[in-house]
């Protein structure tokens, strides 16, 4: 996942961003216009759009397996390596290359970007239907940028986002914004750029930004990453985190993006960002993901209203964006338990901010440890945030044990009558819908009853693709618990 952090004026971020990659794409070496050697198969048809387009460009074309088009024409963005049949065209695509995808009979369905040595072969950026209603970004990688960046705004500014009281939101996001690969979030008038794809890495903006790739995920993008030495600051925070293998030490499955040799480390003060009219200091050059989670957005609203004389506990806490929220609602006490030293400072910095320290608690813990010690039924809302422990399916048994043991002792510290709000940000469990199923088992080992009051998943400025049901993540669920 790659990271760019940039200032930009907020009002005008979508048309200057917009501006800035489509600046970085023309310059780059897939230039729709350079000149390219000619296909005698771009397509069969002259009723084609993108063929015509592909012609006269000599785009190469991957060419699908039988009975595999179909499933891109109704719009799965990801095509698979085992899904192509074969590349015509010389010579071969290169990494972050245009081609058009075709069926067996070599008739078009769209076009996309491809990479040489990725699972996802080619990342579908418009579909031959598209392209009769869109024939400006045929093949275009600039122009397609801009519109669909554009789109974005729009869609962004529908929703409220931003407005006087929040402005941190997400702005892209990857497949549900129809650029498979890119995440964009806005934290006030800093933009951070995440990235799991290799085009979004051969096509960055040109400017005064901040890259921090994850080195595995572009790694499997075919991309040689070098780690680059963390400077003396981070290295102290770092020592101030302390060793050992916390639950809640996100670091560990690539949320916090890490920055390459290219770039030199950046010394960015906090940015101060406003959520429902919160006062939050966030690190997106140093904090984990992009520095801030707007997905919880509703959630944390939700706690907000529940939270009126209550004690609520705040688990795997971070910068405590659901502490805060129980404060501000009027929260008689609050608890927030983070393993990072780091992300606590944030907590309690932000707690001052909002006026609200006195009645809050920031504990360095591991939330394990902290729970098996801490007193049972001592909170009447309990909120577990886990970080991602299924990154992936062959991951799911180790981690069905972990989110069964966190629940059910999430479970015992609850009152009798009070709340559980519990999440999982895991892929695999989210898709294949278990977190309740683990609750559920949770309860039995704790000795507790629970009902489910709700289900929730991202905030509504993280759009899905139905086409694409890899791209939900995120569960959370409330219960009730007797």
């Amino acid at each position: 996942m790659l990271g760019c952090i940039g200032r930009m004026q907020q009002t005008n971020w979508g048309s200057a961003a917009a501006s800035r990659l489509a600046c970085s794409a023309t310059k780059s070496r897939i230039d729709p216009h350079e000149t390219q050697p000619k296909l005698t198969a771009a397509d069969n048809s002259d009723a084609s759009v993108i063929g015509r387009v592909a012609r006269r460009l000599g785009t190469p074309v991957a060419v699908t397996k039988g009975g595999k088009a179909r499933l891109f024409a109704q719009g799965a963005p990801l095509v698979f390596n085992g899904a192509l049949d074969r590349i015509v065209g010389r010579p071969p695509p290169r990494t972050g290359d245009c081609v058009v995808l075709a069926d067996g009979a070599e008739r078009v369905i769209g076009w996309g970007l491809y990479n040489s040595v990725s699972m996802y072969r080619v990342r579908m950026m418009q579909l031959e239907e598209e392209a009769r209603r869109e024939r400006g970004l045929v093949l275009d990688l600039a122009a397609l940028l801009a519109a669909r960046m554009a789109a974005a705004v729009a869609l962004r500014r529908a929703l409220g986002l931003p407005s006087a009281d929040t402005t941190v939101y997400r702005l892209i996001n990857s497949e549900g914004d129809r650029l498979s690969g890119l995440v964009v979030d806005v934290l006030g008038d800093c933009v951070v750029v995440a990235s799991s794809a290799a085009w979004v890495e051969l096509h960055r903006p040109l400017g005064r930004l901040v890259w921090r790739p994850s080195v595995e995920m572009l790694r499997e993008e075919g991309l040689e990453m070098r780690k680059r030495e963390p400077d003396v600051e981070e290295a102290a925070l770092a020592a101030a985190d302390g060793p050992g293998d916390a639950i809640d030490a996100r670091t560990a499955d690539g949320d916090a993006m890490e920055e390459t040799s290219s770039t030199p480390p950046a010394r960015e003060a906090p940015v101060g960002v406003l959520e429902a009219g919160i006062h939050y200091a966030v690190q997106p050059t140093r904090g984990q993901k992009t520095g801030f989670y707007a997905d919880q957005r509703p959630h944390r609203a939700e706690i907000r209203r529940l939270a009126a004389g209550a004690r609520v506990l705040d688990l795997c806490c971070y910068s405590g964006g659901f502490a805060l929220s129980a404060a501000v609602g009027g929260a008689s006490t609050v608890t927030g338990v983070d393993s990072s030293a780091a992300a606590l400072a944030l907590a309690r910095a932000n707690a001052e901010r909002n006026g609200v320290a006195d009645r809050c608690q920031f504990v360095k813990a591991d939330v394990a440890e902290f729970m098996r010690a801490a007193a049972p039924q001592a909170w009447d809302i309990v909120v577990l945030d886990p970080p991602k422990l299924a990154p992936s399916r062959k991951a799911l048994p180790r981690a069905s044990v972990k989110y069964r043991q966190l629940n059910a002792r999430a479970l015992r510290l609850v009152a009798p009558g009070g709340l559980l709000m519990t999440c999982s940000c895991s892929g695999a469990v989210t898709q294949a819908g278990l977190l309740l199923g683990f609750v559920q088992e949770a309860a039995a080992i704790a000795g507790r009853r629970v009902t489910l009051l709700r289900r929730g998943g991202a905030a509504a400025d993280h759009p899905l693709d139905p086409a694409c049901p890899e791209g939900e993540y995120l569960s959370n669920l409330l219960f009730r618990v007797m």
